[in-house]
């Protein structure tokens, strides 16, 4: 073969090479569209659920707090703006609920962790029955919170509760209305607050050590480093992001809470334990000011959404920072 026969053949290939792509890529852009109509078909029949039960009693909710809406028989909704917004503005018993409910938030958020940390140092040990203490430590959030507030108050119980009848044993005043005294009702729903969400606190630590290498804790303890020492200085750090994603998401469940204060307590005695979901719910329910209650769910729905970025962005902030 010449030389000249060589040239051309090989300008022939790299033609060739040259337009490949460009005939490729009408077939590539096919195959893409297809797989996003097969994606979208896949997500819509998870998407019809999401609709049907979160946005649109959402966008109902929204739209109920611009109307004076009521549970009263043959009312006729009326559109009244702002007038449910600049009421509750000057509702001084919704912002002491809210206040109650942000004090029930942060402690009953602070002492989940402290009591989870610890319990997850405890489980992570070289325990007899690991197995059973673990399972033993899910109990608590296995249980329906209504079974759990019916428990707790038979606990709490002046006459006859368990707690009393301690306190009684040890010498000390065993005639305690836990639930229905005005300095003791909210210190005792955030007991069994941190007693019902530990758990879930505790597993997750716990996870968490669990994916820290040995080798870090075996050269500390060659250097001669006490178990606070390891703790500090290599548990702490390497569950932060942990310890950042549970705390915030803790917070706003424990903001949203209804069912276990409800059947404890119904926000009383004299509204000590009325929490902000709970003021709604009787507000919507018992005095039937749907309109009105729709208007605190609205400010409740954008306090949850400010947290919820508060949380997306210390995630987003710990994934930049890796």
């Amino acid at each position: 073969m010449s030389t000249n026969e060589l040239t051309t053949s090989s300008a022939a290939e790299v033609n060739d090479k040259a337009h490949e792509p460009h005939t490729r890529k009408p077939q590539r852009r096919g195959i893409g569209k297809a797989q996003r109509r097969e994606a979208i078909m896949l997500v819509i029949p998870s998407l019809i659920p999401v609709i049907i039960f979160s946005m649109a009693p959402l966008l109902i909710g929204i739209f109920m707090a611009f109307t004076d809406s009521t549970l009263k028989r043959n009312h006729d909704a009326q559109f009244v703006g702002f007038d449910n917004f600049t009421r509750l503005l000057s509702d001084t018993y919704f912002w002491d609920s809210f206040r109650i409910g942000m004090i029930w938030a942060f402690s009953v958020t602070a002492l989940q962790l402290l009591a989870g940390m610890g319990l997850a140092l405890l489980l992570n040990s070289n325990l007899k029955f690991q197995g059973l203490t673990r399972l033993l430590a899910l109990l608590p959030w296995a249980m329906p919170p209504v079974v759990v507030a019916i428990m707790w108050k038979m606990i709490y119980s002046p006459t006859s509760g368990p707690l009393n009848a301690v306190l009684g044993s040890l010498g000390l005043p065993d005639n305690i209305n836990w639930l229905g005294d005005f300095s003791t009702a909210l210190p005792a729903v955030i007991v069994v607050g941190v007693w019902v969400g530990m758990p879930q606190t505790t597993i997750t630590l716990l996870a968490g050590m669990q994916q820290i290498p040995a080798e870090l804790n075996e050269a500390a303890e060659m250097d001669g480093a006490n178990a606070w020492l390891k703790f500090r200085s290599i548990t702490m750090p390497s569950l932060k992001p942990i310890i950042a994603s549970i705390t915030s998401l803790n917070f706003i469940w424990n903001f949203n809470s209804f069912g276990l204060v409800y059947v404890m307590t119904e926000g009383g005695p004299g509204g000590k334990t009325m929490l902000p979901m709970l003021f709604t719910y009787i507000e919507a329910f018992k005095n039937r000011n749907l309109g009105y209650a729709a208007a605190m769910g609205d400010v409740l729905v954008l306090v949850v959404v400010a947290l919820l970025a508060v949380y997306l962005w210390t995630q987003f902030k710990g994934d930049k920072i890796k």
